[in-house]
């Protein structure tokens, strides 16, 4: 299986989406900083699970 084909990857995704949206909206009296980390935090998310599924099928071969 692949991690893509993950309901909640494809949901964290489309969350990663949105955040960039929101992000690319806030005022530019913002500090850059707090944009790339709502960014960074975000793109963690579906990376966390890919990694996570990976080492659960892993396992599972072993």
């Amino acid at each position: 299986m692949d991690y893509q084909e993950l309901e909640v990857w494809k949901k964290t995704n489309d969350l990663v989406n949105l955040v960039y949206n929101y992000a690319d909206n806030i005022p530019s009296s913002e500090l850059l900083g707090l944009i790339l980390q709502i960014r960074r935090a975000a793109i963690s998310i579906p990376s966390n699970i890919a990694v996570g599924i990976v080492r659960v099928l892993a396992k599972e071969f072993i």
